[in-house]
């Protein structure tokens, strides 16, 4: 009875277990497989909406207007061509009055009619900018947006911009999603198969190859761990999902395989499997060797007492050993250890140093230039910014002698805006050499918190530099540092570049994203050690618009303390 019952439970469980699991994988499938959607039909519209405003500004270049008065062509294509890195497209033509391309950014199009085409009639008897899809006489189609370009009343020709949406077909091929986006009538214009362009979904899928009655067996025998399939396609159950593409009424309609549902459910249920036939096979084993076992078990235990004391001699020796070693063991450790901080510290110096002679530089740079000027006033102060600098060198060299032995620092009443300000002063050379925008948002009275403010300003070099490291491949840098006052001061130093992707290792010593020779990974580690010295803490996260945010808390320095300072 015993073991009837051990079947039945076992029964059940795989039952539950495959009804259970299977929902809960399909679910969590199909809300990545409308992620993806998502996410392929915004790169789409973000496409053709980047290329949408591009008519309109070649309609109005003065060089293409005054070359289609004069039939002058000589150097319409160079300049087109010129357009077409800066702007991403495809290509760029333009149209006399009577469809023949005059100018190209492929050569090969040259003398081309489209009189007839939609992207040319239509852009003659409009004023705004017409978006066109031309089947090519290969296979697939052409996504063009074209505008007639006029001198006041008369139409001199059309500039016609050709939007590559088939880089998205080959990015697609690499997924296992079966996607496709169709037009307003239905008709599927961008796919992963390109046999189904210029059909319709239906049509699509009834291209699949009939199957056979032993195929149909197998299907039936690998979908049963699975929910109703949404279709078939080429002879597997797929998920169908849809969604609108807000762009002249596309879709985009996505089949996903119930593969890996299969994989992981079919994994636990093998698991299970195999536990209830080990349970099942110690229990035959348990019932048939019951009484030997019995008999047995007083010569094993005497055989393991016997090894077992044994064991406990070698042990003995091992441990003597091990011992006597101990102390060397301890003599080379420590020795280890020296050598370790003297190497983190050597690093340290070698990071922290970079920074002022980089503005000492500019500053030589700028005194030179201004002594051939004949403006020595001028040079002086330059001199003098210098001779700062060097004291900082020196302070830096002090601060980062005292990293190692933590919490032996003096610390004082420090004015947070005011170490700031310092800090935007010294990084002012790299910033105006790098354009970038600075936005500050300060309390109105002073914040003040206990510390060292050599360290505080080192810490905030280590932020605003490292935030001008991540906006190097941003055309508009933006920095934006913000100061508030609660139960911490409160220092945010944003930016607009490309965020964080590793948050584990962020703070680790010589963990670095730049390229070498731009850093060695030690900014924010001795800036983390700074501010946990100061009895803050240094956190990172990635902006909701973008970026990466780095907060600094301290805590602030109450009346009270201040008071007896």
């Amino acid at each position: 009875m015993a073991l009837v019952l051990l079947i039945v439970v076992a029964a059940a469980t795989v039952w539950v277990t495959n009804r259970m699991l299977t929902n809960r994988f399909t679910e969590s499938t199909r809300n990545r497989a409308e992620l993806r959607l998502a996410l392929y039909g915004g790169n789409l519209v973000s496409e053709l909406r980047r290329n949408a405003i591009v008519p309109q500004l070649l309609a109005r270049d003065p060089t293409l207007i005054s070359a289609l008065q004069s039939n002058d062509f000589s150097m319409s294509t160079q300049r087109l061509i010129s357009f077409v890195e800066e702007i991403g497209a495809a290509s760029l033509m333009l149209l006399d009055h009577d469809g023949r391309v005059v100018a190209a950014t492929d050569r090969n199009r040259l003398g081309e009619a489209h009189r007839s085409e939609p992207s040319f009639v239509d852009a003659i008897r409009s004023n705004s900018t017409i978006f066109s899809v031309i089947p090519r006489e290969a296979s697939g189609y052409r996504f063009t947006y074209s505008r007639r370009m006029a001198d006041q009343s008369e139409v001199l020709g059309v500039i016609v911009v050709e939007v590559d949406l088939q880089k998205f077909e080959r990015a697609w091929a690499g997924v296992s999603d079966a996607l496709m986006v169709t037009d307003t009538t239905g008709t599927i214009i961008l796919a992963t198969e390109t046999r189904w362009r210029g059909l319709s979904e239906a049509e699509a899928l009834q291209r699949e190859t009939p199957l056979g009655a032993i195929q149909k067996a197998i299907r039936a025998t690998a979908d049963w761990s699975t929910l109703p399939a949404d279709a078939y396609l080429q002879g597997e159950a797929v998920m169908r999902m849809e969604t609108r593409i807000p762009f002249r009424g596309w879709r985009m309609t996505s089949y996903t395989t119930y593969a890996s549902i299969r994989e992981k459910v079919n994994a636990v249920l093998a698991l299970e499997i195999m536990g209830f036939a080990i349970l099942l096979a110690l229990a035959f084993y348990f019932l048939s060797r019951k009484t030997a076992v019995r008999m047995a078990l007083f010569q094993r235990e005497s055989a393991e007492l016997r090894e077992l004391n044994s064991r406990l001699q070698r042990e003995i020796a091992e441990r003597e050993r091990v011992q006597e070693n101990l102390a060397v063991a301890e003599q080379t450790l420590e020795q280890s250890s020296k050598l370790a901080a003297l190497g983190e510290m050597s690093a340290a110096v070698s990071h922290e140093l970079n920074q002022p002679l980089a503005a000492m530089k500019t500053y030589l740079a700028g005194a030179r230039l201004l002594l051939r000027r004949d403006r020595p006033e001028e040079a002086l102060s330059a001199f003098g910014r210098i001779d700062d600098l060097i004291e900082r060198m020196g302070a830096i060299t002090r601060q980062l002698k005292s990293y190692a032995r933590k919490g032996s620092d003096v610390f004082s009443p420090v004015n947070v805006g005011d170490a700031l300000a310092s800090s935007l002063s010294m990084m002012e050379p790299q910033l105006r050499q790098r354009h970038v925008r600075i936005a500050k948002i300060l309390p109105d009275q002073p914040v003040y918190v206990m510390g060292d403010r050599m360290r505080i300003e080192q810490v905030m070099i280590n932020l605003l530099r490292n935030a001008l490291d991540a906006t190097k491949s941003v055309s508009d840098p933006e920095i934006e540092v913000i100061l508030a006052v609660g139960e911490t001061a409160t220092l945010a130093v944003r930016d607009n570049g490309n965020g964080i992707e590793d948050f584990d290792s962020l703070f680790e010593p010589f963990y670095t994203t730049k390229q070498p020779g731009d850093g060695v990974g030690l900014g924010l580690a001795i800036s983390s050690g700074i501010v946990a010295d100061l009895g803050g803490r240094l956190t990172a996260r990635n902006g909701q618009k973008g970026g990466a945010v780095f907060e600094m808390q301290l805590p602030i320095l109450e009346d009270g303390l201040e008071a007896a300072e």
